[in-house]
């Protein structure tokens, strides 16, 4: 990608240049000689000039047309460098070493809940409004799209899935999903329950030979497991390749066969999201730090050599039984034979089934690490849910979908954990001129130029007092139980937002709640108490030392928040856990 952002670079220097010496040569004409130096400093010049221009033009333009709309311009940050270069350094900085939404909240505390992040002159609106974000996802949905930058950037490893298109594509991409995830399923249930066996399984060994187990790594194969036997039917067997032991135990076992395909496939999806979630945080020059090749290209060449043989074998079953439909309401059809039905196209295949994988694996697998640090550091809601749990399923049934519905306090204790991990960052972009609503009734509505660039976060309005109480920052599920529930949430339901919300509105949520369900009741009914454990912790990945004197939750944090496309433990979350007296 940084090869053909020089040459767009270089064809307009060019294309300047030459407009300059045809210029002058059609000066000689009229008797008027300029020297070569002039020439020179008319072809450097012009370039930047010209873009200074640009930048003054469009400001002039977008004032004026805010003010016919009756709007205002969004307050920008103000740098020290050149195009707001030093915003973005230290933007880039905070996100890679520091909290999730470091800078951002210092901003939204200066400047108001909606701002202009204004990176390398290119306008980037910033929210965490919930009128702002009702209009984006709901009443104007048509007038915010992902984008033709977005689609840019994430395409290397998205494609044109479902994540990562507008219009007629989204749409069909939507289509061919929804029905599989329009109702529940009993063989969802059963394979959930078949990986978590193996999961607590392994858990128990591990802990019974005195070492702790990194929850994220075991959750993170049990949700790739699940999610690749029932998108595919064809179980990737991550947890096969066993459980990783601390950091200072120096006991490494080689894998072999399909334990290191599966570590393999594992690690390069993982890369690939990595890479692609950083490229935006770079603005529009991103292309200059993959100046000779896309760095995604070696992990994605790992994710499609598992892959691509499944859809081959799927694709062949299809067109060798051309006649035969595959009912969507059978337990035992997958979401590929579903989407096979639909499209017998490869890429198209495989960019949707990549799309749902990040959403069915990566999103719950962060949720339920989340879940554990939270139970780890608040036992008495531990202790509650551990008591509802044998109360409506006991010590040893598998959970029913009738049983996990009635449970009030287990919903309530995992929309406080999507309280605190919800996917964090969002990006749309405006197709043309708009406004979002005013803050308050003493101010205008905010314009949005065309073509505009608009993040918003989720994770940063969670947290916001003025929406959710003194105790926004709190871990507390009785926030969704008790007159909290009336006073905030109910009258403005635009505040708490885990799955998204309008025509884009997660498909999975339901299946994601009985997967979380599923696994916590699992976990709860073999364990009966969990404690962090530091000490295997890599000590570079513990919350550094300085967090202690920040505010809010920052300064009691026990474990490193990071982002990708989602939160994730950095270094993992280590712990022990007791084993219930009565689990089989």
């Amino acid at each position: 990608p940084g090869i053909s952002f020089l040459g767009r670079i270089v064809l307009s220097a060019g294309s300047i240049y030459l407009g300059t010496v045809c210029l002058a040569r059609f000066a000689t004409k009229f008797g008027i000689s300029l020297p070569p130096w002039i020439l020179l400093l008319g072809a450097t010049s012009s370039l930047p000039i010209g873009f200074a221009l640009r930048i003054l033009y469009f400001r002039i333009i977008h004032r004026r047309q805010a003010a016919r709309m009756g709007a205002r311009l969004a307050p920008p940050i103000r740098g020290k460098q050149f195009g707001n270069l030093d915003v973005m350094l230290k933007l880039v900085e905070r996100f890679d070493n520091g909290y999730p939404g470091d800078g951002l909240a210092e901003t939204i505390t200066e400047l108001g809940t909606c701002f202009n992040l204004n990176v390398m002159f290119d306008t980037v609106l910033f929210t965490v409004e919930p009128s702002h974000i009702k209009t984006i996802l709901t009443s104007e949905f048509e007038n915010y799209v992902k984008g033709d930058k977005f689609r840019h950037t994430m395409s290397s490893v998205l494609g044109t899935g479902v994540f990562n298109s507008d219009g007629e594509m989204w749409k069909f991409h939507r289509s061919m999903t929804r029905p599989f995830f329009s109702h529940d399923r009993i063989g969802h249930f059963n394979i959930f329950d078949r990986h978590a066996e193996d999961a607590i399984s392994q858990m128990k060994a591990r802990f019974r030979s005195g070492y702790p187990v990194d929850f994220q790594d075991l959750i993170s194969r049990f949700t790739l497991d699940s999610a690749t036997e029932f998108l595919f039917g064809n179980c990737v067997h991550s947890l096969s390749a066993g459980l990783p032991y601390p950091h200072n135990v120096a006991t490494k076992e080689a894998l072999t066969g399909k334990a290191k395909i599966a570590e393999n496939f594992a690690q390069a999806f993982a890369d690939a999201q990595t890479i692609i979630a950083q490229r935006p945080r770079k603005s529009w020059v991103w292309p200059l730090f993959e100046i000779f090749e896309d760095k995604t290209t070696e992990p994605m060449r790992i994710v499609n050599s598992f892959i691509d043989p499944i859809l081959k074998e799927a694709i062949a079953k299809k067109q060798a039984h051309v006649n035969d439909e595959k009912d969507v309401d059978n337990e035992d059809t997958t979401l590929l034979d579903h989407l096979v039905q639909m499209t017998t196209d490869p890429v198209v295949l495989r960019d949707e089934i990549l799309n749902i994988l990040i959403a069915g694996r990566d999103t719950t697998a962060g949720t339920l690490t989340v879940a554990m640090y939270l139970l780890s550091t608040h036992p008495h809601v531990m202790t509650r849910l551990r008591e509802e749990v044998m109360t409506q399923v006991g010590p040893t049934d598998r959970p029913t979908y009738d049983q996990i519905r009635s449970m009030k306090y287990l919903r309530a204790v995992l929309n406080g954990i999507l309280d605190y991990c919800s996917l964090p960052f969002n990006v749309r972009a405006s197709v043309n001129a708009s406004t979002l609503p005013a803050t308050n009734h003493m101010d205008k509505p905010i314009y949005v130029p065309p073509k505009t660039s608009i993040t918003y976060s989720v994770f940063l309005m969670h947290r916001r007092k003025d929406l959710w109480g003194p105790d926004a920052d709190e871990f507390d599920p009785d926030r969704f139980l008790d007159e909290r529930l009336h006073k905030y949430l109910t009258p403005k339901p635009f505040i708490f937002l885990p799955f998204n919300a309008g025509p884009r509105i997660c498909l999975g949520q339901q299946f994601a709640y009985n997967e979380m369900s599923f696994m916590l009741i699992r976990l709860l009914q073999s364990f009966s108490s969990i404690t962090l454990h530091s000490e295997a912790q890599p000590p570079h990945t513990l919350p550094p030392a300085d967090w202690a004197q920040a505010e809010g939750r920052k300064s009691r944090e026990k474990f490193w928040p990071k982002v990708h496309l989602t939160i994730y433990a950095h270094g993992g979350l280590w712990v022990r856990m007791a084993e219930a007296e009565n689990a089989n």
